[in-house]
């Protein structure tokens, strides 16, 4: 084994460790293993830029402005309308539609995209319901995956992986070459989650009565009692404070420090500091309960009634791993966090310290002419009940019949993915349906950079031999029983895999590996790649495994052991189904 061999798997393992901790960003840790190949010599600065350049990382930027596009002329919401017409009707009914749907959709635009977009659509209907959101939000978050592995455009994966085969002069995916298995999965999924998943989700939210959206959350408030506070002069325990509002538990802060007295010995005093727990009507009653005042709480300049709004921390925003003082928050936006609901649990810290993560809800005030705003900042996606954004409606068939363009294009072999995105993209700004800067802003540069770094690695693993040195382990050990339990094994690792990292990142280092050990045994390359695209796009067992899990783990109120519970035994099925018939669809 060669030094340089040494130095690009220890890399790998590094990547690995960051990707699951989170302990930084995911793009900004591609930048950083990006910068150590260069400075250990690894890879030219030719080599380094070229993943910046690569037809993947192109192809997937223009997706999502594609995507944007059908967004910004209200093509999506109709998805929405629907769903809130069957919601009428019955909830098995909504159920079984917003799965097609929301899969159907998913698989020819970007799916986290597709979520976000219909997250307050699922909550107004588990609201009107009286549903648990959470029986809701997680059948929208596999459905939009199940979608996802049906096209060549699904997901950036599918591009991703498509790209590293041509580069390795084998032949592109087509853009329906998925659609067969994807349907397997998305009906085998599909049945599991009406028929079993469904019950292993908990109805404990719908039983206190209400989601996230309406206040069932417990949030964090910051008080502070003033001289004429009915409650001062009492104990804390018999406090009207306590009577009235329903606060579920309270610190005392007193000059700086925690009052550790007992709550019936302890009396309040004016200018105490208050930390308690309650929920959305909960804080609503504190905002007008005289003598009590929210820590920092801004009066509207412009005299507007401020609105209360919850949000959620977009994947891959600038909050994310970063706390409110970090982003500066305040200065940023002029409001100040009320209330943050983080990983479902109350958490004690200073709301300004707190490091947040994608998923974390948000509860602030806002001016209504702020709103338009934060609907375009991609930092939030806003659930709470506010009026729709004005859609170019006139736009509508013009984007559909581009994006249908764009698909059919590659599907026929017109012109590449590649080309037809590019054009795709401006058809959408000189037919109006976006804005040079809504399509500029529609780009996820978080994976765009994360893209580019994985791929440079990807690169790095091959050139360096370390590829070829793991290729002939696995050959050596699983390869021994068939190339089919090299498809299981690459299958079963990339899944893993998936849940602890960026689906992107997993894909980008397997690929490789997985060509390099198809050429080793003999064989087609294309079974094992296919295991690889299939089993990094469905990730069910973690909330962080996939950035639609993310997104609904906090408005579902969700608890770790929720995805475990469910996501298990579908990763299972998956995993048998695509070990059974990908080496029938692809034959080695």
């Amino acid at each position: 084994m060669t030094v340089e061999m040494l130095l690009v798997l220890g890399l790998v393992v590094s990547a690995v460790i960051l990707f699951a901790t989170e302990r930084l960003p995911v793009d900004l840790t591609a930048m950083i293993l990006m910068g150590t190949m260069l400075l250990s010599g690894l890879i030219s600065p030719q080599e380094a830029i070229g993943g910046f350049s690569n037809p993947a990382t192109v192809t997937v930027g223009a997706m999502f402005i594609l995507s944007a596009g059908l967004f910004k002329t209200g093509a999506v919401n109709v998805v929405g309308k629907i769903l809130g017409w069957f919601a009428r009707i019955n909830f098995w009914l909504v159920l079984v539609v917003m799965m097609l749907l929301v899969g159907g959709l998913s698989a020819f635009i970007n799916n986290t995209a597709a979520v976000a977009v219909l997250l307050p659509v699922m909550l107004t209907i588990a609201r009107d319901t009286g549903v648990s959101p959470a029986r809701l939000l997680m059948p929208l978050s596999f459905a939009s995956m199940f979608g996802g592995v049906c096209t060549l455009v699904g997901t950036s994966t599918n591009i991703l992986v498509s790209s590293i085969a041509e580069r390795h002069g084998l032949p592109a995916f087509g853009m329906f070459e998925f659609t067969r298995l994807g349907l397997i999965f998305f009906a085998a999924g599909s049945v599991y989650m009406l028929l079993i998943g469904i019950r292993l989700i908990p109805r404990k939210v719908a039983e206190t009565g209400g989601s996230p959206l309406f206040g069932s959350g417990d949030y964090l408030i910051e008080i502070v009692l003033e001289p004429k506070a009915r409650s001062v002069g009492k104990a804390l325990v018999s406090s009207p404070l306590l009577k009235n509002v329903q606060i579920r538990g309270a610190e005392v802060f007193r000059d700086g420090a925690l009052v550790k007295e007992p709550p019936e010995q302890l009396i309040l005093q004016a200018g105490d500091h208050l930390k308690v727990r309650c929920d959305l009507e909960g804080f609503r009653k504190l905002r007008e309960r005289r003598g009590v005042t929210l820590r920092q709480e801004n009066e509207p300049a412009s005299g507007e009634e401020l609105m209360l709004i919850e949000a959620v921390v977009a994947t891959g925003s600038s909050l994310d791993g970063r706390s409110l003082k970090q982003a500066r928050f305040r200065s940023r936006y002029g409001l100040t966090a009320l209330a943050v609901r983080h990983r479902g649990l109350v958490m004690r810290e200073d709301l300004e310290d707190m490091v947040l993560r994608s998923g974390d809800v948000l509860l602030f005030e806002v001016e209504q002419h702020h709103l338009d705003q934060l609907r375009e900042d991609k930092t939030f996606v806003l659930i709470s009940q506010v009026e729709m954004p004005v859609f170019r409606k006139r736009r509508m068939l013009a984007a559909i019949m581009i994006v249908s363009g764009v698909v059919a294009a590659a599907a026929t072999g017109v012109v590449p993915i590649i080309s037809g995105a590019i054009i795709g993209c401006c058809l959408m700004i000189l037919s109006g349906c976006l804005t040079l800067d809504e399509a500029y802003a529609a780009i996820s540069w978080q994976v765009i950079f994360l893209l580019a770094g994985v791929l440079t690695l990807g690169n790095a693993l091959e050139s360096s031999g370390a590829a070829r040195l793991l290729a002939g382990y696995l050959v050596e050990t699983v390869g021994a029983l068939g190339p089919f339990a090299l498809v299981s094994a690459f299958y079963l690792v990339t899944s893993l895999l998936t849940e602890m990292m960026s689906n992107n990142a997993t894909a980008a280092l397997l690929a490789p590996i997985a060509i390099t050990a198809a050429e080793a045994m003999g064989v087609d390359s294309r079974p094992l790649l296919m295991a690889i695209t299939f089993a990094a796009s469905a990730s069910f067992m973690t909330p962080v495994g996939y950035q639609t899990n993310t997104l609904i783990y906090g408005p579902g109120q969700f608890r770790y052991a929720d995805f475990l519970r469910v996501g298990t035994p579908l990763n299972i099925i998956f995993w048998i189904l695509a070990t059974i018939f990908i080496p029938q669809f692809w034959p080695f």
